[in-house]
């Protein structure tokens, strides 16, 4: 339930859109409005209620010179209430038409990031429907409550557009939350000699009239922060693991050599993951690698995550593992990106232990004993709890999520822990979850355990826990 602070806001909001719909042409007491936000704990305006997006079709020209980006989204969804109209998210952007199921519809676009679309005819509840909107201008580079940038950044030879959190709106119309995930078709247009690269499979690369078309297809359910579009100069090395899945790496020239090794590596990672996480929920893998001062840090981009500079073997073996935790078992809210960061960070621990290093039994004796010294902030908030959306990405959801995690096997020993780290992603396979999911499942699976000073100190708890 939102707090009370938030019904002011809301009712305001909800006015101003029917005052709005009524200057579009008649509002009246029997509209059907989906929400333009689903109260998100650290982004309450995120998404959008009253629909579920099931697919993605962009269809995108973008001129590194002009920096302008032309597009038309096509969006299949179906209503979850009587909708007379909803909302989307895209921030920026001019709209010059909007359609739903091949009818001109009015919409509204506050330039902020709500685009309002009222359909010609009310949509019925459990109805598909299909909504075209047409697009264009400058994408904007968006800053988080971090300071970090996102959406779509200019790079030294083209464009990279990233999204999380709240990123992806820069570049695209669309539910964007979490709990919200679909599948995509991305077909990117380019100037001649440039590439373009994103999710999932490559199904066409066309070149005619100075510019080359490439046509993605992503078939597994994607969350749109994970969605991506790299656009430069890229080499381009294909390959395939053992069991012949598909490798695509787009490399910048500039990091090729010293990228080369480590990425080499992958299908190594990719069985020694399985292994660990169970069978890889994507129908391909790869990396994108930029210049490092194009981008300030690496994410976890469906099936192609994107590195600043070469990375180091920890950070590709980070990043593939969000695969299986972050992509494919999503947060059901920005409130568990614990579930993300924990689990790949402890993903880290673990090839470290398996490859000569030390133990995580180590690595968590000297986090707990020293770890102030290298995260400053370490046990200034519960991992399950960041204080605010600026904090969500800091050093407790990362390394005390790990320690939870440890706590977790410490109590339940290597064998029932090595079955959770499977079957957790196993059970929510490309779907969403939240902490209080998570928790129950670990007491599912060990049932004679007592898991409440865990949870109570390690994932919920203020300061730093006793150890024994």
């Amino acid at each position: 339930m939102p707090r009370p602070a938030r019904l002011v806001p809301a009712v305001a909001s909800a006015l101003a859109l029917a005052l709005t719909l009524t200057a579009c042409g008649g509002s009246s007491a029997r509209d059907k409005i989906g929400a333009s936000g689903l109260s998100d704990p650290y982004f309450p305006k995120a998404g959008n209620g009253g629909y579920d997006v099931t697919h993605y079709a962009l269809t995108l020209t973008y001129d590194p010179n002009s920096r302008r980006l032309t597009g038309t989204a096509e969006i299949e969804a179906r209503a979850k209430q009587d909708l007379t109209s909803f909302n989307l998210d895209l921030k920026g952007m001019k709209v010059t038409a909007a359609e739903v199921d091949d009818t001109s519809a009015r919409f509204h676009h506050s330039g902020d990031h709500e685009l309002t679309i009222r359909p010609p005819d009310a949509l019925d509840r459990n109805a598909t429907f299909h909504t075209t909107v047409h697009y264009s201008g400058r994408p904007e580079t968006i800053t988080d409550p971090d300071g970090s940038r996102e959406g779509w950044l200019r790079t030294a030879d083209g464009a990279l557009a990233l999204g999380e959190p709240t990123g992806s709106m820069a570049w695209f119309p669309g539910n964007h939350h979490p709990s919200d995930k679909a599948t995509y078709d991305i077909t990117i247009t380019v100037p001649e000699g440039l590439k373009a690269v994103s999710n999932g499979e490559l199904k066409r690369e066309k070149t005619e009239k100075g510019r080359t078309t490439f046509a993605w297809h992503v078939g597994e359910p994607m969350a749109t922060y994970l969605a991506t579009v790299a656009i430069g100069e890229y080499d381009v090395r294909r390959s395939k693991t053992a069991n012949g899945l598909p490798v695509y790496v787009a490399v910048d020239p500039d990091q090729s050599k010293a990228s080369a090794k480590v990425l080499a590596r992958i299908p190594e990672i990719m069985r020694w993951a399985e292994e660990n996480f169970g069978p890889y929920p994507f129908s391909s893998t790869g990396a994108i690698v930029d210049r490092a001062n194009d981008v300030g840090y690496a994410l976890e981009t469906q099936t192609r995550p994107v590195f600043p500079g070469a990375p180091d073997t920890a950070l590709l073996v980070h990043e593939l593992a969000h695969q299986w935790y972050g992509n494919s078992v999503t947060p059901a809210s920005w409130r568990d990106m614990w579930l993300n960061e924990g689990f790949t960070t402890y993903a880290e621990w673990l090839w470290q232990e398996d490859h000569g290093g030390d133990t995580a039994h180590e690595t968590f004796d000297a986090l707990y004993d020293h770890g102030e010294e290298t995260y400053e902030d370490l046990w200034a908030f519960p991992p399950a709890s960041p204080t605010s959306a600026a904090h969500i990405s800091d050093d407790p959801v990362y390394q005390r999520g790990a320690m939870v995690l440890h706590k977790i096997r410490e109590t339940t020993g290597d064998a029932t822990f090595h079955d959770i780290l499977r079957g957790w992603p196993t059970t929510h396979r490309h779907g969403n979850a939240n902490t209080s999911d998570f928790t129950a499942y670990v007491e599912q699976q060990a049932p004679d355990e007592d898991f409440s000073p865990i949870w109570d100190d390690w994932l919920y708890g203020s300061g730093k826990p006793n150890h024994a």
